[in-house]
């Protein structure tokens, strides 16, 4: 069964998924750096720096495995952008946050990304007046 939020329980989330979502985003920089490092190292500190990027790469699948067993979707690591699905007057639509946001306060249709989100104020029901 796919989970379902309300705005409220979205936001009840947040406390526990921003330094989730901002130890990945510090993960992912690390490890562009060691994979940067990985290219100049020779010998021993190359089999170091490969040991150390297998750990970071586990830490960060296992935060993605998080984030989804909540029922929350992960779209980009850089900017913290999530997704929670809803149900919001029979239509259903994706809550959207990202890091820095203070709470969910943006939406956008299933079916469109990013690039249609809108403000929750603009949340109308299916066939009610635009």
């Amino acid at each position: 069964m796919t989970t379902v939020f309300t705005i409220d329980r979205a936001n009840e989330q947040l406390g526990q998924l921003e330094p989730l979502l901002e130890r990945l985003r510090s993960e992912r920089a690390e490890l562009r750096d060691l994979k940067a490092e990985l290219d100049e190292a020779t010998g021993a500190e190359r089999a170091r720096v490969r040991l150390r990027i297998r750990g970071i790469v586990d830490q960060m699948q296992a935060a993605v495995v998080q984030v989804d067993a909540l029922g929350i979707v992960l779209r980009d690591i850089e900017t913290g952008l999530i997704d929670f699905p809803a149900l919001i007057d029979g239509r259903q639509v994706w809550l959207c946050w990202r890091l820095g946001e203070t709470d969910v306060a943006h939406w956008h249709p299933f079916d469109e990304g990013f690039g249609g989100r809108r403000p929750l104020g603009e949340l109308r029901p299916a066939g009610g007046p635009q």
